[in-house]
C-alpha cells in the first residue's frame, strides 16, 4: 500500500488507457460469477466496497488528489449494481481534523517530505444509526471519525483523536453488539459503543505456521468460521513478486488459528465483501513496479520487483466458498488470480 513517486506516475499514464466493458456486459459478468469484473476506472488503491442496508454499494479507498478543487482526502461513490457509480461530495480533508495533519507533519516522514500528507485505505461502516470512517496515513498515524446522521455526509468528529494511535489499516468488525477494531497483520480490540476509547485488551491473532503478512487483515464470519484475512508480498520482501491475499479460520475470534492458506494471486489488500444475491467477491487493484501484466504471463514466476495482472482501477474478483469437514476453503474463481506463483515462498496444497 506504500507507492514511490516512480510507482504513482507509472499509475497515473496506465489510468488514462482503462476502459471498462458496457454496463450490461458487466452485469452480466456479475451474474455469471465466474471471471474478474472491471467495476470502476477512477485513481484508486486499496479499494474498499461495503453494501449498506438501503441497496447502496459505497465504494472509497487510497486516493490521489481528487475532484473539482483536487485535495486529497476521503472520497465515496455508491452504485446499486456494482457497474453504474455515483460519486459523492467529499466526505472529509486533512483540514478537517483538530490534530492529525500538524501530528503527521511533526513526524519527519520520508513519504510526506516525498509524496506531501496522503489519506490511506479509508474505510465506512453504518453503526448504531451513524457512519464510521477509519483510516491510516503516510505520516505514521490513523484516525477513527464518527458522524451523528444516517446520511453518509460531515461533519464528523474524533472521538479518540490522536489517541487512536499508529494502527495501521484500522478496520471494522461486528459481532454480538461489540465493534472490534482490526489492524496490522494482525492485532485486534474492542472499542466502547461510542467509540471513544477501548473496552479491552488487545490481543494478537494470527496463521499457526507462520506470520500472516504485513497489512489489509480482515475477519469475516463464514459458515460459523471466523476468517482472518491478511496480505504480503509473494516472496516475503516488499514489492518483489506478486501482492497477494491469505486467510486462516478458527472457532474463536481470539483464536487459536488454522494454517495460512492462500486466497488469490493479485488480491492483495482486497476487500472480501458478499453481492445482494450472497456471492462472495474480493476487490483487486493495480499494485506493481510494471506495467499491467498480460493474462498469458500471469502463471509466469516473478521475483525482480512487483507484478500485477490488474489494471488502474477497481476490479472484483469471484471467490469460491467450500466446506469441508467442518472448515471453510476459499480460492478465487478466475484462473489468473486463482493460483500461486512460481516463486511464492510458501507451498500450499491444490483444491478440488
Amino acid at each position: 500500500m506504500k507507492y514511490p513517486i516512480t510507482f504513482l506516475l507509472l499509475t497515473l499514464l496506465l489510468a488514462s488507457a482503462c476502459t471498462p466493458g458496457t454496463p450490461d456486459s458487466r452485469l452480466a459478468q456479475i451474474e455469471a460469477h465466474d471471471k474478474a469484473v472491471y467495476i470502476h476506472d477512477h485513481w484508486i488503491r486499496d479499494p474498499y466496497i461495503y453494501l449498506h442496508s438501503d441497496g447502496y454499494y459505497y465504494l472509497t479507498g487510497t486516493t490521489l488528489k481528487t475532484g473539482p478543487d483536487e485535495i486529497v482526502g476521503i472520497y465515496a461513490w455508491k452504485s446499486r449494481d456494482l457497474v453504474e457509480w455515483e460519486m459523492l461530495p467529499r466526505l472529509w480533508r486533512f483540514a478537517d481534523s483538530s490534530w492529525m495533519l500538524d501530528h503527521m507533519l511533526a513526524t519527519g516522514s520520508e513519504h510526506i517530505e516525498r509524496n506531501g500528507p496522503l489519506v490511506w485505505a479509508p474505510e465506512l461502516y453504518f453503526i448504531d444509526g451513524r457512519w464510521v470512517i477509519t483510516h491510516t496515513s503516510n505520516g505514521r498515524a490513523a484516525n477513527l471519525m464518527v458522524n451523528d446522521s444516517i446520511e453518509l455526509e460531515p461533519p464528523f468528529i474524533e472521538p479518540m483523536a490522536g489517541e487512536f494511535g499508529r494502527r495501521h489499516d484500522p478496520a471494522f468488525f461486528l459481532e454480538d453488539g461489540v465493534t472490534w477494531l482490526v489492524w496490522g497483520c494482525t492485532r485486534i480490540a474492542p472499542l466502547k459503543p461510542d467509540f471513544s476509547g477501548f473496552a479491552g485488551e488487545e490481543v494478537a491473532i494470527g496463521p499457526s505456521n507462520r506470520k500472516m503478512g504485513h497489512e489489509g487483515a480482515y475477519i469475516r464470519k463464514i459458515g460459523g468460521k471466523y476468517v482472518l484475512f491478511g496480505t504480503a508480498w509473494s516472496t516475503d520482501t516488499m514489492r518483489h513478486g506478486t501482492y497477494n491475499l491469505y486467510y486462516c479460520t478458527s472457532d474463536s475470534l481470539t483464536g487459536p488459528y488454522s494454517e495460512r492458506r492462500f486466497a488469490g494471486r493479485f488480491l492483495g489488500h482486497g476487500t472480501p465483501f458478499q453481492d445482494k444475491a450472497g456471492r462472495w467477491w474480493c476487490t483487486a487493484f493495480y499494485n506493481a513496479n510494471e506495467d499491467t501484466i498480460s493474462d498469458d504471463q500471469s502463471g509466469d514466476a516473478f521475483s525482480d520487483t512487483a507484478y500485477t495482472v490488474n489494471k488502474q482501477g477497481t476490479t472484483i474478483v469471484p471467490l469460491d466458498i467450500q466446506f469441508v469437514d467442518g472448515d471453510v476453503f476459499i480460492r478465487a474463481k478466475d484462473a489468473r488470480y486463482a493460483s500461486p506463483g512460481g516463486e511464492e515462498v510458501q507451498q500450499f496444497p491444490e483444491l478440488d
